[in-house]
């Protein structure tokens, strides 16, 4: 079928170049006939260099990226870490002191997560509480394979025509490494190209997702790739009491999710969207926006990553950074001409400020980054975006908590198990991580939404949105 599928389209190629010479010959026969250039080996000569940049043109021109499918990992129940649980394991855990606890209360019923978000096993063990290695493996094994499994079985997609992994986990690189972990459970080819990613925190699966797009536009050879976006918080449990990085403790929760992409032609029938654009900026040259979020030791050698007070303020900074680089690629001529002029304005006038685009008016729908509550509503207020446009984010972090890189997935599991996605629809991606990162993808769907088995919001998503959040 597929290379069925391949001759049909070698056939309307060489159709439509033939159409076109026979075109570009009429055209130029009358052009010279006018010029007086009746000389036909001058008219031979012109047309034929006329064909060779058309076929030039042709093979050289950036492959167009599908994303056939994706699978968001959801854990069994009895993983779930209600308020109860999570108090209960603080306690036993005896490690942090009265103040540390009642912190870690008020940060949790205020974070806008509910009590169905999902632990790591260690979480619900007797005994010995901080997390082994085992426990960590165990997490990423559980993530990975479920997800890439249900991946695999949904796109009918098999092992050995994956030419490219690459698993993307900021605080967890285990040796072998996770992406020797998928080729070992997959079988995977022994020529097969794998990437780790790490240390990018929650910018990382659209990261990857740009670092998949840009090998797949160009490349000829490589054509199926399998993107793995996952976190770990085994061995990323604070055991401490610096506030700042107790915060972690009470957002972060468990998820993975798993894509593949492709430039091959023949998938178009049946991939869910198309890749359109893809951007990342890098903000680390600012010393206050490189350590806005940071792994590192409290003063008891406690190990865990703190999250500044200023993480608020740098991320609303770089995503105005960012926006001026990714705006012209994507707005409306009228809400371009309009950020534009704003910003030669507030060029010449150190009073007027660049007015903020409508990017609603770009798209559809929006998965903006799930950091917390107080994250959402900072974009919230930069971008101008009203409650309806935030609610994925708000209910995927009230649903699941952050996930981290992989909660963008998980918003868009979201817009699907509510069928708002309709054929032609843009979507547009936005991330932040450590360093300071800001990432953006920009999708097209290519059909509608529809059921999917493994939609982890499928038991619940008669009860979203909330009233109150």
């Amino acid at each position: 079928m597929r290379s069925l599928t391949k001759l049909k389209l070698l056939q309307l190629t060489i159709a439509i170049l033939l159409i076109l010479t026979l075109i570009l010959h009429r055209l130029y026969s009358h052009l010279l006939s006018h010029l007086i250039l009746i000389n036909p080996t001058v008219s031979l000569s012109f047309l034929s260099l006329t064909l060779l940049a058309l076929l030039y043109y042709l093979s050289n021109r950036p492959n167009p990226v599908f994303l056939l499918n994706y699978s968001c990992y959801k854990p069994t129940p009895d993983r779930k870490l209600s308020y109860e649980v999570s108090e209960y394991f603080v306690y036993k855990a005896q490690k942090y002191s009265p103040k540390s606890i009642d912190f870690m209360r008020g940060i949790y019923l205020k974070s806008g997560l509910g009590n169905e978000t999902y632990a790591p096993p260690f979480i619900f063990e007797t005994g010995d509480h901080n997390a082994k290695l085992c426990s960590a493996i165990q997490e990423a094994e559980e993530g990975m394979f479920t997800s890439v499994d249900s991946l695999l079985r949904k796109t009918q997609v098999h092992p050995s025509k994956i030419d490219i992994v690459i698993v993307t986990c900021g605080s967890f690189s285990p040796n072998p490494s996770l992406s020797s972990l998928l080729v070992n459970h997959c079988n995977l080819k022994p020529n097969v190209k794998t990437y780790n990613l790490s240390g990018m925190g929650c910018s990382s699966g659209v990261i990857s997702i740009d670092l998949v797009h840009n090998i797949l536009r160009k490349s000829k050879k490589i054509q199926y790739a399998l993107v793995v976006i996952t976190e770990n918080i085994s061995l990323n449990w604070y055991f401490g009491d610096d506030r700042s990085m107790l915060v972690t403790n009470c957002i972060f929760r468990v998820g993975c999710a798993a894509a593949i992409l492709t430039n091959d032609p023949s998938c178009y029938p049946h991939a869910k969207m198309q890749l359109l654009h893809s951007l990342r900026t890098h903000h680390g040259a600012d010393d206050s926006s490189y350590r806005a979020a940071m792994q590192e030791e409290d003063i008891n050698n406690n190990v865990g990553v703190s999250l500044t007070k200023d993480l608020v303020r740098v991320a609303g900074v770089n995503l105005r950074e960012h926006i001026r680089i990714f705006a012209p690629r994507v707005l409306p001529l009228s809400q371009l001409i309009s950020y534009a002029y704003s910003v030669v304005m507030s060029a010449v006038m150190t009073a007027a400020k660049p007015v903020v685009p409508d990017f609603t008016t770009a798209f559809e729908h929006l998965c903006i980054h799930t950091g917390g509550k107080a994250v959402i509503e900072a974009v919230g207020r930069v971008l101008r975006l009203s409650d309806e446009v935030t609610e994925p984010a708000r209910m995927s972090l009230h649903r699941f908590g952050n996930t981290s890189s992989s909660l963008v997935f998980y918003e868009l599991a979201y817009f699907e198990a509510k069928n708002r996605v309709k054929r032609n629809d843009r979507m547009w991606m936005l991330a932040f991580g450590t360093g300071f990162k800001v990432g953006s993808l920009v999708w097209k769907f290519l059909g509608d939404s529809s059921y999917q088995s493994d939609n982890p919001w499928n038991d619940c998503i008669h009860r979203y949105p909330l009233k109150t959040w």
